[in-house]
């Protein structure tokens, strides 16, 4: 007899989850792919791949690409050789125009240089545009590879990088993280879900996680994704959270309703905030927070949002 099927999560809690191993999103205009997993080629730019002293192919599941500024490759790299720091231009390196300036300087076309047509080695191409468009009538934008609908944006920024068993077991802890919201049992029910059915749910979630040594509350104590009581909380206000945040809209501005909005109170909180150097993307480095701390942390990180909130205060009360 086949095991017993293990209940399923309502629908908005599962993409949520699931989208935790998503990048952020990207509009056409942008060279980034838009939310798509966090396995994907990675864009590197020349800065940060010389920087931190290069970067092996093997680093990252769907290879890279090197983005170079016209100016640096014309003035610079164009007599030094590329290959020199393991570069090859339409191999695993483009030129990226962003400033019209370089565009009239150094038009590709002028250079033969064609548009890639794969994110992977050999690229196929040697540039890609994206330069805004001005109040100027005859300077309309510049978009130039990677705009078709089979490939749109060339890759993901190399801060959001995770492979894909990284991401997999981010997405057990965190489902596991959720089940230890005080009203975890009560607020699915609500959402649809049979009693005996949640129960069955958070207590096979957190078996998996602490199977796969992703349940340590010592360590997700100490990085303010749990309380001392081991229930879940805000890594930044440390406000205990509730599980029906996660499955809530979030509240609207009366007069200024969105019908499109989908942002729900809870989301995805990274303790370590996403920075070059660092593959931060990672268990025991996500928690779940509130919609309104996240915006205040932005990338800054909660100790430096910590400290910048604690000077607001100071002044407040000397005023």
């Amino acid at each position: 007899m086949p095991p017993r099927r293990i209940p399923s999560l309502p629908g908005l809690l599962d993409r949520k989850i699931y989208k935790t191993g998503q990048t952020r999103g990207a509009d056409d205009d942008q060279i980034y792919q838009n939310r798509v997993g966090r396995n994907s080629t990675v864009l590197i730019p020349l800065s940060v791949y010389l920087q931190f002293n290069r970067f092996a192919e093997s680093q990252f599941e769907n290879g890279f690409i090197v983005m170079i500024r016209p100016s640096d490759y014309f003035n610079e790299w164009a007599q030094r050789g590329l290959e020199n720091i393991g570069l090859e231009l339409g191999q695993n390196a483009l030129i990226f125009y962003e400033l019209r300036e370089d565009w009239l300087r150094w038009n590709p076309h002028d250079h033969r240089f064609t548009i890639p047509k794969s994110r992977t080695t050999p690229l196929g191409g040697q540039f890609v545009a994206r330069i805004a468009n001005t109040t100027s009538a005859t300077d309309a934008h510049i978009n130039e590879g990677y705009t078709t609908t089979g490939l749109k944006g060339a890759g993901i920024r190399l801060y959001e990088y995770a492979s894909l068993d990284v991401i997999k077991k981010c997405r057990t802890q965190l489902e596991a993280a959720f089940w230890l919201c005080v009203d975890s049992i009560e607020a699915m029910v609500d959402a649809g879900m049979a009693a005996p059915d949640a129960e069955e749910r958070s207590a096979y979630a957190k078996a998996e996680a602490a199977k796969a040594g992703l349940l340590e509350y010592d360590q997700l104590k100490e990085n303010r994704i749990v309380s001392a009581n081991h229930e879940l909380t805000c890594p930044l206000c440390l406000e205990r959270l509730s599980a029906r945040g996660f499955v809530s809209r979030l509240t609207q501005a009366a007069g200024r309703e969105r019908h499109d909005l989908t942002v729900t109170e809870v989301n995805l909180f990274h303790i370590r905030e996403l920075a070059y150097g660092v593959f931060n993307h990672r268990p025991y480095n996500l928690g779940w927070g509130h919609h309104h701390c996240n915006v205040v942390c932005k990338d800054s990180g909660i100790d430096e949002t910590l400290r910048w909130m604690e000077s607001v205060i100071e002044r407040n009360k000397a005023h």
